[in-house]
């Protein structure tokens, strides 16, 4: 399996900024991409980037322009980078990990991490 433990949550007064980190451990090698995702209080879980192994980032329309996504493979490590967050922005958020379809890892292919607080406050 894929462990993933997000970092950096906190609270952050609208119109700041915020750097969420994610490690990951075990499987990393067979790690094909990873993401963030957000859930804001009754509301349903929302993608924000994806960077693949070795790919290019993507985004999405919420995201362009204000989050950067980052991965640093020798630590196995996921970064973002939020700016100008808005009240709406009060959400937990997760990082995933997809890893490749080979007999060598682990058979379940998405990965999640408990996820961390952020908090906009207004």
């Amino acid at each position: 399996q894929v462990q993933l433990v997000e970092s950096g949550g906190g609270l952050v007064q609208a119109g700041g900024s915020l750097g969420l980190a994610c490690e990951a451990s075990g499987y990393t090698v067979c790690i094909s991409s990873m993401a963030w995702y957000r859930h804001a209080p009754g509301k349903e879980r929302e993608f924000i980037a994806t960077l693949p192994t070795g790919g290019t980032t993507c985004y999405a329309d919420s995201a362009k322009g204000r989050f950067t996504i980052a991965r640093d493979n020798a630590k196995s490590m996921a970064y973002l980078e939020m700016n100008s967050l808005g009240p709406g922005g009060t959400a937990v958020s997760y990082c995933e990990a997809r890893t490749y379809d080979s007999g060598s890892c682990p058979p379940v292919n998405e990965h999640w991490g408990q996820g961390t607080q952020v908090t906009v406050a207004s």
